[in-house]
């Protein structure tokens, strides 16, 4: 069975995250896209689709009014980068809630919710790349999403309730929780300390209190050490 999708954003970089992600699952079909939530409305009213990837903040029609509105709308799952309409957007029934900058395992986890909603066999879900050919993230800042690769990345630092993203040609500030950043790296990242996340291969030296990292020594958190020496070593 293929999967109808419509995404409805007002701003065109979310629209190219999201369908990049589309492009990665085989039963999926994106059938269009809009900026404008009034014209998207009035599509809608006049053809089928299986499932909308809609943001929230828009202006003249948000996401909440827009699903409000339709007397019969599909199944929608919210894009948004404020975690204040959760609530609101729950008790409209809507199949999950996303939050930008949105990672593709989540929003596969968001797919999956909607077939299992829909009784589609997840398993019928195929993934046309492994998740790993996947080489980079958006990160939300200074008001736009700034695409980053994973190789380029040299570490990660946090700051309260920011994280500083080193790479090797500029340095990114974004506002996320360490550990929320952790779960959207591949494999090649690892912890070594409360306040930092390091790219392996960047690694040039290490000894039992800290890794070298071209150049710039960062510290290893002693209940990280034996784990993080026992990586290196292997």
């Amino acid at each position: 069975m293929t999967i109808k999708c419509l995404i409805i954003d007002d701003e065109p970089l979310a629209i190219q995250i999201i369908r990049e992600y589309l492009t990665q699952v085989s039963d999926l079909e994106l059938v269009a896209t809009f900026e404008n939530s009034l014209e998207a409305f009035e599509w809608v009213s006049k053809n089928p689709i299986d499932l909308i990837f809609l943001d929230i903040q828009m202006p003249l029609l948000t996401g909440i009014d827009f699903v409000k509105t339709l007397p019969q709308p599909p199944k929608v799952i919210f894009t948004t980068a404020h975690r204040n309409y959760a609530i609101e957007s729950y008790e409209l029934d809507v199949v999950d809630y996303l939050l930008k900058p949105i990672s593709f395992i989540r929003f596969f986890k968001a797919v999956n919710k909607f077939k299992s909603l829909s009784d589609i066999p997840v398993a019928t879900t195929q993934i046309t790349q492994p998740e790993l050919v996947h080489n980079h993230l958006y990160v939300n800042a200074n008001k736009k999403f700034i695409k980053i690769l994973f190789e380029q990345i040299r570490y990660i630092e946090s700051i309260k309730d920011y994280i500083h993203i080193h790479t090797t040609d500029q340095n990114v500030i974004t506002k996320e929780k360490i550990s929320s950043f952790a779960a959207k790296l591949p494999h090649n990242f690892m912890r070594i300390h409360r306040s930092f996340i390091v790219n392996i291969a960047r690694i040039t030296a290490f000894t039992a209190t800290h890794v070298e990292i071209e150049g710039q020594e960062l510290p290893i958190g002693y209940s990280y050490k034996n784990e993080v020496i026992a990586r290196l070593k292997a």
